[in-house]
């Protein structure tokens, strides 16, 4: 599939003429061809007017067609073959194998999103049945189902061209709640946003569903994007970035007419606790695991362990020793942008700057370009506490080892923290006294606990957890990854004795979707 620089608006395509753009190869240090027409305000307005006319057709179409119409959207994504793995490298400089990884995690959350779709559980159907006789007063005729919200805009993510992008999660989990989708594509990855862009629009054109239900926006600079969340038409973001960046859509969205919902993923340095039991046995191998969780593609996970959390102890400087050690042998590697890059380095110098804070290792110099050398850093809990900016994330292989001088110095912390998508305990029997006053702070703070791992990796499923209280994101009560993700772009609607020839299937009473309903307070396929 050839490459045109357009952008996707509904089921045309369209070249932008609010100026050019192009894709980088931070690995050759050079642009991309071809241009990009970058849109503006204009397309804004047509992408999403289309999206309002497809949004009671789309979401009133059998769940079985939106199923397919999904997993014809993985298939298609799957159909482009190397073509989209090369131009996601050369745009990223991430590594074919994690690209096809990448790629496969795409793919199976766009079918788990499709399956979710197909069974309706999501729908809440809920029935509580008239009581006429009631005294003092009766009851009506309750029913109540889940909806879509209306068109989702979403922004493509920097450190993932494909499952946080054009047909990532909130793209997938938005069209299975039934809403229409408006990307802006990230100026990273412009050439992979259009090929798996094109994918989508391919899928919505054979399920014969209105074009509006996808479009595809191009744009320099933030205009096209705050135009976005600007649009009246528009009922829900989902965002993937910097702290600054979904702030400013937060900001866009609550002054509009109609204020809407930003689930915005932002910022988080995932504390990882070494307990001393875990500490005095394992001391090197969570040392060594703990490096490679940091420098995993050069940092540049969202989930990435940028705080370390020990008790001082004999042990403490083994596990130093030993993450220094394993951290010098790890060279500088290519970062995704050069802006990324940057801003990393700059990140490094100011914590270097500290006073109070040791570095205690960096890694190899390279000749790569656009690089990040792994570093790392080594404080006390008083001088963390009494400097705001450590607590800062630095966006790169990077971490800082924090040692408390007792239990109670570590709980002090860890109440200090702000909200995290992860938190890791490595402990051992002997630790879980210890770990079971760290459980309830770590709950308020934190969107997923770990036991003996760490936190680079999330699972798709139905019991995963992708987020967590301000700044990890804008709203602790959802999730971006796993089945309930598709919880962001619905609301419940409640049928007052409405006519049964007037109700939606969901919540008739011969139940012609098969779904399992709460009928008056209890669980049954009926």
């Amino acid at each position: 599939m050839q490459i045109t620089g357009e952008m996707l608006i509904g089921g045309s395509a369209v070249r932008g003429t609010k100026g050019t753009l192009r894709a980088f190869d931070p690995a050759r240090n050079a642009e991309i061809e071809p241009a990009f027409g970058a849109g503006g305000s204009a397309e804004v307005e047509r992408a999403c007017g289309f999206a309002a006319a497809a949004f009671d057709p789309y979401r009133l179409a059998p769940l079985e067609t939106r199923a397919r119409f999904i997993e014809a959207i993985a298939d298609n994504i799957m159909a482009l073959g190397d073509a989209l793995i090369e131009r996601a490298q050369a745009e990223s400089a991430l590594p074919k194998a994690r690209l096809e990884g990448e790629r496969g995690r795409t793919v199976g959350q766009l079918k788990l999103f499709a399956s979710l779709a197909r069974e309706g559980r999501w729908l809440t159907a809920t029935l509580d049945s008239p009581l006429p006789d009631r005294k003092p007063l009766p009851r009506s005729d309750l029913r109540m189902q889940k909806i879509a919200v209306g068109p989702v805009a979403v922004f493509g993510a920097s450190n993932f061209p494909l499952a946080f992008s054009v047909a990532g999660g909130d793209t997938a989990s938005a069209l299975a709640a039934g809403c229409p989708v408006v990307v802006k594509a990230h100026p990273a990855h412009l050439g992979t946003s259009e090929l798996v862009g094109r994918a989508i629009q391919k899928a919505v054109q054979d399920a014969g569903l209105p074009e509006g239900v996808f479009s595809l926006l191009i744009g320099a600079g933030n205009e096209i994007g705050e135009a976005l969340v600007a649009h009246p038409a528009i009922k829900s973001v989902g965002f993937t970035g910097s702290r600054r960046g979904g702030l400013a859509l937060v900001d866009i969205a609550s002054r509009r007419r109609e204020p809407i919902p930003v689930f915005a993923e932002m910022s988080s340095v995932n504390p990882f606790f070494v307990l001393p039991g875990a500490l005095a046995k394992r001391a090197e191998s969570i040392a060594n695991g703990f490096v490679e969780s940091v420098t995993l593609g050069v940092g540049q996970f969202c989930t990435n362990p940028g705080l370390v959390l020990v008790l001082d102890s004999p042990q403490t400087k083994t596990f130093i020793d030993a993450a220094a050690q394993a951290l010098a042998k790890k060279g500088a590697q290519t970062m995704l942008t050069p802006g990324i890059a940057a801003a990393y380095k700059d990140g490094i110098a100011r914590r270097g700057d500290v006073n109070g804070v040791q570095a205690v290792a960096q890694g190899a110099q390279t000749d790569a370009a656009c690089s990040a050398l792994p570093a790392l850093f080594a404080t006390n809990a008083t001088q963390f506490l009494a400097e705001a900016a450590l607590e800062d994330e630095i966006f790169g292989p990077s971490s800082l080892i924090v040692t408390c001088a007792d239990v109670g110095e570590m709980i002090k912390v860890t109440e200090y923290l702000e909200g995290q998508l992860t938190a890791t305990l490595q402990v051992e029997p002997e630790d879980h006294e210890l770990a079971r006053q760290l459980l309830p702070t770590l709950e308020r703070k934190a969107g997923r606990i770990l036991a003996n791992g760490f936190p680079t990796g999330v699972e798709v499923s139905y019991a995963m957890v992708h987020g967590g209280p301000f700044p990890a994101t804008s709203d602790p009560r959802a999730t971006s990854v796993g089945a309930t993700a598709i919880d962001r772009f619905l609301r419940p609607v409640c049928y007052q004795d409405l006519p049964a020839a007037l109700l939606p299937e969901a919540v008739q009473d011969d139940n012609p979707l098969k779904l399992w309903r709460l009928r008056d307070g209890k669980l049954a396929q009926s």
